[in-house]
């Protein structure tokens, strides 16, 4: 109820929406900012660019889920700046390595066929993650979402980072063959 009340004000132009937005989702955008960038100042910029993006966004659009409509931006924003912050180390970060893990199974979007095959890619991905125990499961999202370092995880699943490497090499081959399963690779 909270989100179509946002929606009907940033579809009337009301500058209330972003009070509302900043009350209701704050917390939990500078917190997944801060899981990709490591910087509260960074996170606290990538919030405000994206309420930027949403307040230009709606109207035209009309998201169904506002909160993963807003996610979706910011991780968006953040990625970019992580991405220009990580261009002059080459290769120190682990979003281009933890990318490159994943690029021979998920494509790039270049056209509209393509973002209905992402979509049914993410759909897949995201059943596929469902069957997973909840350890399995939390490891690959921190790896290919959160971007964290082979060490971080080795630390916080209590596990080496070769067990941790292992691991996922295991989740990704099972991750193809579900998505040759569903006909999807």
């Amino acid at each position: 109820m909270k989100d179509k009340r946002i929606l009907l004000m940033l579809h009337n132009r009301d500058e209330q929406a972003l009070r509302a937005i900043i009350a209701e989702y704050g917390a939990l955008c500078r917190s997944a900012a801060l899981d990709i960038l490591r910087d509260e100042q960074d996170a606290e910029e990538c919030f405000s660019d994206a309420l930027l993006t949403v307040w230009n966004a709606v109207p035209p659009a009309c998201p169904e889920n506002f909160r993963a409509y807003l996610l979706k931006i910011l991780r968006n924003h953040a990625l970019d700046r992580y991405k220009a912050r990580q261009r002059g180390k080459r290769g120190n970060g682990q979003y281009p390595a933890a990318l490159d893990e994943l690029a021979e199974i998920l494509p790039a979007q270049q056209n509209t066929e393509a973002a209905v095959e992402q979509r049914e890619m993410l759909c897949a991905v995201t059943e596929f993650l469902r069957t997973l125990p909840q350890k399995q499961r939390d490891l690959f999202v921190r790896r290919y979402w959160s971007f964290s370092s082979f060490a971080e995880l080795a630390a916080d699943f209590h596990m080496t980072e070769n067990n941790v490497k292992v691991t996922l090499t295991r989740l990704r081959q099972r991750l193809t063959e579900h998505l040759k399963k569903e006909e999807l690779l």
